[in-house]
């Protein structure tokens, strides 16, 4: 089983991430149709890292999707995601602890 915990140690090891936030949002979609046992989990993932910087919102999508690919389709069932460079997060002036 996937713990957000571990989610997060996948996150920092495959994309540099200096920062991740990550909440299981399963409960929420307990009767939801694609939602059956054993699909995976639902998750919102806030991540930061230096793999983003200069690219789109679909290329990070994309590095955090080839990262998690083992995972996709077995642990997790969907992510919901916000991806930051740290450039970004410096620049709007957001503490590093801003989320959690």
């Amino acid at each position: 089983m996937l713990t957000p915990n571990r989610l997060r140690q996948l996150l920092a090891e495959k994309l540099q991430a200096t920062y991740a936030y990550v909440e299981d949002e399963s409960h929420r979609h307990a009767g939801h149709r694609g939602r059956q046992q054993g699909s995976g989990g639902h998750y919102r993932v806030q991540v930061v890292s230096p793999l983003f910087a200069g690219k789109t919102s679909l290329q990070r999508h994309r590095l955090v999707y080839a990262a998690l690919a083992e995972e996709m389709g077995q642990s997790i069932h969907a992510l919901a995601l916000q991806t930051y460079s740290p450039e970004e997060v410096a620049a709007a002036g957001i503490p590093h602890d801003w989320i959690a």
